[in-house]
């Protein structure tokens, strides 16, 4: 059976905002269209989220914030949506990271008041790294915010991204008219106060016809044909392949509150957004239509379901088909595994699936086995690239608080930072442990879930660093000699890499400089 028709069904993207641009909300109105919740607020009550959560949710209800990355899929016009809602929040940042490297494109939520935020930057610089295609859509129209031009500006200069409007804003907050849809040639009116249909649509194909004039007044008319003008000078043409290759960005304007210009968005993506995409190994290129199975792990999830102590391990199908009760290679640990009860994320429920094509996320019920970054093939031996692991930037020493419990302080610690959620180092000169995070609000969650998943108890001293640095060097006796020297400022990463704790830029300055054989790396690449 050829795998093409499957794989040609599929679009696999994550939404990627700053926390409170609406990325939630744009979720759900994403689902709401695709018949796959029927309430509006189901995404933030959490109700869709409840299958991919565990005890530390509460955390979540009381900050107003995701912490971990969800997985949500519908059917939308014959074709298979798996969307990948990422935490916002820049604490939790290298969550996303890695769910970046599972997709193949991505949607970039940018609130029309605040612009481009300092975690917008970050994430959509991890999407440039990757030549990911991005759609932009600037969302809260129906609020009052900066001018149209000026964003666009500060999306190019501030992101790097050569833009392409596809829609264009007739006013904003009181004034919102609705949007003249270049994409498709159509007017959407703005119907305001929460309507379940937001806006409707008038083909007008000229936009010197008097009928914009009739639909929005002669002002906002002029205003738009004047607009529109400048749109079509300065900017590029919208071009497919540009946008395949990561090298153009369209742009959406709407208000996903209000279930305004989602549908455009959609219709427009589901028509330009790559299926899914070859894949770069340590040993050759995998395509997705190849009749062997390969896939990675990229997120592993402890104790979703607190009752149960379940592991779940996210896998990205990259080629073939995977099916269930089928012998696959665990590449890492050179033996094969099956499994009886993988899962399907179809928005508000879990269900055992029996097949599963690229593009596919499915979720393995694990005891331990994986790691991120672990591969599973129908036999070959593959490494996939590119599952990198950033150098933390908030340190502190963890101990034990509970002496009677420092089985289950290891053993959490242990599943805690296989989730990428932190990483753990062991000081080589003392062995005191170091946990290092992308934020400080991760140590919380660290705390709360060690007692009420493993009944362990930790405390935190400060720790003062700039960096963690991992080392390599192609010259030998190179590593021993700073090890030797620098011993108090070395130590382990989990995995047994070496590792430079830099106390401040200049040390870390003065350590380049002083061993010019040594590599000082930023990202360590599974």
């Amino acid at each position: 059976m050829s795998l093409i028709p499957e794989i040609q069904k599929r679009r696999t993207f994550a939404i990627v905002s700053h926390p409170d641009a609406g990325k939630t909300t744009l979720t759900e109105k994403l689902l709401l269209f695709g018949g796959a919740i029927q309430v509006a607020g189901a995404v933030k009550s959490n109700k869709i989220k409840r299958h991919a959560t565990s005890d530390f949710m509460e955390i979540e209800r009381q900050r107003g914030i995701s912490v971990a990355t969800s997985v949500m899929a519908f059917e939308y016009n014959g074709l298979k949506i798996n969307i990948l809602d990422t935490p916002g929040h820049q604490d939790f940042a290298e969550d996303t990271y890695r769910t970046l490297t599972a997709v193949d494109s991505a949607i970039v939520v940018i609130d029309v008041a605040k612009g481009v935020e300092p975690q917008t930057e970050k994430l959509v610089e991890v999407c440039r790294m990757r030549n990911t295609p991005m759609i932009v859509f600037i969302n809260k129209l129906d609020r009052e915010g900066r001018d149209g031009f000026e964003l666009l500006d500060e999306i190019e200069d501030k992101l790097g991204l050569t833009v392409c409007p596809l829609s264009w804003p007739i006013g904003m907050g009181q004034r919102f008219k609705g949007v003249y849809n270049l994409f498709e040639s159509k007017l959407n009116l703005f119907q305001p106060h929460g309507q379940q249909e937001a806006e409707e649509t008038i083909a007008i194909e000229d936009t010197s016809s008097d009928l914009l004039d009739h639909h929005v007044g002669s002002a906002e008319a002029k205003e738009l044909r004047d607009d529109l003008e400048i749109v079509r000078t300065v900017y590029p043409a919208f071009d497919q392949e540009a946008y395949l290759n990561g090298e153009l960005s369209p742009v959406f304007f709407g208000s996903a509150i209000n279930n305004f210009g989602v549908k455009e968005l959609l219709d427009c993506f589901i028509h330009i957004a790559p299926p899914p995409k070859p894949r770069e190994t340590e040993e050759r290129r995998v395509e997705p239509a190849e009749d062997q199975f390969s896939g990675f792990i990229f997120k592993i999830h402890a104790n979703m379901d607190p009752k149960h102590r379940d592991r779940i391990a996210f896998l990205r199908i990259c080629s073939g088909k995977f099916e269930r009760n089928t012998n696959y290679l665990h590449v890492r640990q050179g033996r094969t595994m099956k499994f009886s009860n993988p899962t399907a994320f179809m928005a508000a429920k879990k269900s055992i699936v029996d097949e599963a094509f690229p593009g596919d996320i499915v979720g393995l019920y694990d005891s331990s086995n994986f790691k991120i970054g672990d591969t599973l093939t129908g036999g070959e031996t593959l490494h996939f690239k590119g599952i990198p692991s950033f150098s933390p930037e908030q340190f502190r020493y963890i101990n034990n608080a509970n002496p009677l419990k420092a089985k289950q302080l290891d053993k959490g610690l242990a599943q805690l930072t296989e989730e990428g959620v932190a990483q753990l180092f062991t000081k080589e000169d003392n062995a005191r442990k170091i946990v290092g995070t992308v934020g400080v609000l991760q140590f919380e969650v660290i705390q709360y879930r060690l007692e009420h998943e493993y009944g362990a108890s930790c405390t935190y001293e400060p720790l003062s660093l700039h960096k963690a640095c991992w080392l390599t060097s192609e010259k030998k006796g190179a590593i021993a000699k700073i090890v030797k020297e620098r011993k108090k400022d070395m130590a382990r990463d989990k995995e047994g890499h070496l590792v430079f704790l830099a106390e401040s830029a200049w040390a870390l300055k003065m350590a380049q400089e002083n061993y010019p054989d040594i590599k000082f790396h930023f990202k360590w690449d599974f």
